[in-house]
């Protein structure tokens, strides 16, 4: 056999294969959409979603009979005010008694504000928050918190020195 015997007798009738000439006209959305993605991530990640916390402080009122300043030993003498005292060296004192630990504050806080026993009437609504000059703020802030926790309609802060006595 030779191999002129396999070849078509039509040199046009050779298989040929087509080719699609079709471009694909359709943009790939699968890099575009990554990118976008990360992005979303990485501004969800950086955002800051802390609340900030705040006590809210009315304006003085200019009534006559509240512009006129007391002294520590007048609301000391008052029995509708807690007093909270923060020394130097940052210990806590309910009404001259001391709170090591936030909830012992807290604790001592409700029990101060419990009326009386034999009398009918509420306990105290007022809070004076004196620190030493020399305290840290976080203890300050901490038993500024407690009493809005515990329900105080008055909180009042003061700072007393050493140098003024």
């Amino acid at each position: 056999m030779t191999d002129t015997q396999y070849l078509p007798a039509d040199e046009d009738a050779v298989l040929r294969f087509n080719r699609k000439s079709e471009v694909d006209e359709d943009v790939d959305m699968t890099p575009m959409i990554d990118c976008v993605f990360l992005l979303l991530i990485f501004f969800l990640v950086t955002a800051s979603f802390a609340l900030q916390k705040a006590l809210e402080i009315p304006p003085p009122e200019q009534r006559e009979k509240d512009a006129v300043s007391r002294s520590i030993e007048d609301v000391e003498s008052d029995d509708d005010y807690v007093i909270v005292r923060i020394d130097p060296d940052n210990t806590i004192w309910v009404n001259d008694s001391e709170a090591p630990s936030e909830q012992d504050l807290l604790l001592k806080l409700r029990e101060a504000r419990q009326p009386a026993s034999g009398s009918g009437g509420t306990g105290p609504t007022n809070l004076l928050v004196l620190a030493d000059a020399d305290a840290q703020h976080e203890f300050v802030v901490r038993a500024l918190d407690a009493g809005n926790a515990v329900g105080m309609e008055h909180i009042r802060l003061a700072t007393e020195d050493d140098s003024e006595m």
